[in-house]
């Protein structure tokens, strides 16, 4: 029997239980116990190798992880995705993500249609501009090739072309630059004119309705500049282009519809790097690196779709955050690659995850009886262990934590590597074992402090031990294991959605903030204007509102 929500099925009581014995065990007892733990715990797929051993699970409890998730009809779930059922029941919308980086002809459908030809053509699209921009075929207005790309959008239009392209730094053509401008505050898109040459610069503007108000701010902004900088109205077609499916807005703004690139409504912003999104990691790095990543994540897409339960790595992962969240009261995560070029990775799964499953009612539109996504963070090692490791290693809440790595870097200079990959290795294992005020007494005591110090500092240098950690190893950081990666993630945030029987690819809690600032918009006034007082809202909002108006009237300099 499928149930709509997991805490009725017969598993989830069983996982409870199997919680309160495992709070009483230590994650390196398992260890002792089990001398093929380390290999039992661990897969690989897609050029991943995955390391879940270090989590507080035993086979009682992936055993009943998996019937939960059978409860719930998690491969059916995923066969519905895959068939282009609309599982985004909010919208009414298939979600079709998958379909983008699949070569496969006649597998996916909506509507009856067919969507692999609409893929493939676009993709042929981008490959064609790609090598026109790279040849200097596609030139700007007075003649010169575009060698700067500035790609304006924000979410899902931003997050994942950005930390892919900085990404894939060792993949970069030589010679040329991508800068990304999200943010409305005008002193993101100032200071990235301030760098770039008119002449030599294509603007993309990136946004599916082409009404994004963070980024047609934005796109407006940097067509005035352009112009006053001596372009003439139909010079525009020849530095700008959109990714959009609003034609009729894309003319009017000036960009000739030859060079609007679309994607569909199957395809939801933070999954849409793999579409026409993903124009400036392709005028970046190359369409066929583009095309590399597409096909690292298809392999995982072929692992998730094909693998059992037990062996197949996007569930296993999703599992054992269901038993973190749910079932250990765990209610961060952390994100932490070693490596610097994904030091934009934390911020893209933060989109990627918390705007999926930060939800509170299911399906059905019934609140949810349990927890839900948990808040995820995260920095590059070894930054991050100079920052907010402290709180992972001693804090009063549990954190569980993803290790990220590959075992060769494009950048092997000296040892930096080797030190590198010593703290990756580290740090798990200090989370797990942690350190016994025993073991601090004796050290203090060999060192040759006396009982007074002993005393003052052992309770300070204990560590609790037994934070659970998943380790991701590839052998170099490539299009395709990033591919792979992203894929990976991605699918493990569409089970745990699917199993807390919420609606993953919504994002309506979006919205509301973005109402009422339309309508504080009109409130606040330009500098130098008198504004009258503001009365239309609470108190705190009205005064708020009144104080920023008379800074803004008053525009002489302050102290």
């Amino acid at each position: 029997m499928i149930h709509a929500s997991p805490d009725r099925s017969p598993a989830w009581a069983a996982l409870k239980a199997l919680a309160e014995d495992a709070q009483k065990q230590r994650i390196a007892s398992l260890f002792d116990a089990d001398a093929e733990r380390a290999t039992k715990y661990a897969g690989n797929a897609a050029g991943l190798f995955v390391d879940y051993s270090k989590n507080l699970i035993t086979d009682d409890v992936l055993d009943n992880l998996i019937s939960l998730a059978r409860d719930v009809g998690l491969e059916q779930g995923r066969d519905d995705m895959v068939a282009g059922e609309k599982i985004n029941s909010t919208e009414t919308r298939a979600v079709l993500h998958v379909a983008l980086r699949d070569t496969a002809q006649g597998k996916y459908h909506v509507d009856g249609e067919d969507i692999m030809p609409l893929i493939q053509g676009e993709l042929v699209r981008m490959r064609d501009f790609c090598d026109r921009i790279h040849t200097g075929s596609f030139t700007g207005h007075t003649g010169k090739p575009l060698k700067t790309v500035v790609n304006i959008g924000i979410g899902g239009s931003d997050l994942g072309p950005v930390m892919v392209t900085e990404a894939l730094a060792p993949y970069h053509i030589e010679g040329r630059k991508t800068h990304f401008v999200s943010n409305v505050d005008g002193a993101h898109l100032a200071s990235t004119l301030a760098s770039i040459d008119p002449e030599t610069t294509l603007f993309v503007i990136a946004s599916k309705t082409f009404t994004t108000q963070e980024t047609m701010t934005n796109a407006h902004s940097a067509r005035d500049w352009f112009l006053d900088t001596g372009a003439g109205q139909a010079d525009i077609a020849k530095h700008f282009i959109a990714l959009s499916t609003n034609a009729a807005a894309v003319s009017k703004f000036g960009i000739d519809t030859a060079n609007m690139f679309r994607f569909w409504d199957w395809v939801g912003g933070r999954y849409s790097l793999w579409s026409v999104i993903g124009m400036p990691i392709a005028l970046q790095t190359g369409f066929d690196n583009f095309a590399r990543l597409l096909a690292g994540a298809a392999q995982m897409d072929r692992h998730f779709e094909i693998a059992d339960l037990r062996d197949n790595l996007p569930v296993l992962l999703a599992l054992i955050g269901i038993w973190n969240r749910n079932f250990l009261d765990i209610s961060a995560h952390a994100v932490l690659p070693y490596d610097q070029s994904l030091h934009r990775l934390p911020a893209y799964l933060q989109q990627a995850d918390m705007e999926s499953n930060g939800k509170s009612v299911m399906r059905d539109g019934m609140a949810t009886s349990h927890a839900t996504g948990p808040v995820i963070f995260g920095e590059p090692g070894t930054n991050g262990q100079h920052a907010f490791y402290q709180l992972i290693h001693q804090g009063t809440d549990i954190i569980s934590s993803d290790f990220i790595a590959p075992a060769i870097s494009h950048h092997e200079r000296g040892d930096h590597h080797r030190k590198l990959l010593a703290n990756f290795l580290a740090q798990p294992e200090a989370l797990m074992l942690g350190k016994s005020l025993e073991q601090v007494v004796a050290e203090l005591s060999a060192s040759g402090r006396s009982d007074a110090e002993i005393e003052n500092l052992a309770p300070h240098r204990k560590f609790p031990g037994n934070r659970p950690t998943t380790a991701i190893l590839m052998q170099k950081l490539t299009p395709e294991t990033l591919g792979a990666l992203i894929a990976l993630y991605e699918h493990k945030i569409f089970c745990q959605g699917h199993i807390w029987g919420i609606n993953s690819f919504d994002q309506w809690g979006v919205e509301l903030g973005k109402v009422l600032a339309g309508n504080i918009l009109t409130e606040l006034g330009d500098l130098g204007e008198t504004k009258p007082a503001c009365t239309q809202h609470d108190s705190s909002t009205n005064a708020l509102v009144d104080r920023i108006n008379q800074m803004r009237k008053d525009t002489r300099p302050q102290d």
